[in-house]
């Protein structure tokens, strides 16, 4: 059963990994078109706070992860 329990773990690591590194790839991607494109500041606060949601969800799985581990 505990290894059930690590590879969900795992697999939740993962995940927010994805998140993480997808975010931040497309956040710089966003700011390089609207400069490319002239986007207005209000797209451009747009996207930094679809990013911020995206890492704070980030943070909070990876807390998650790491106070299940701690209670192991």
């Amino acid at each position: 059963m505990s290894s059930d329990r690590d590879k969900a773990q795992a697999k939740q690591g993962r995940i927010a990994a994805a998140v993480i590194a997808g975010t931040g790839a497309l956040w710089v991607g966003a700011q390089w078109l609207g400069a490319k494109y002239g986007w207005s500041n209000r797209t451009f606060v747009f996207f930094d706070l679809a990013a911020l949601a995206a890492f704070i969800w980030a943070l909070v799985v990876t807390y998650q992860i790491w106070r299940k581990r701690q209670d192991n």
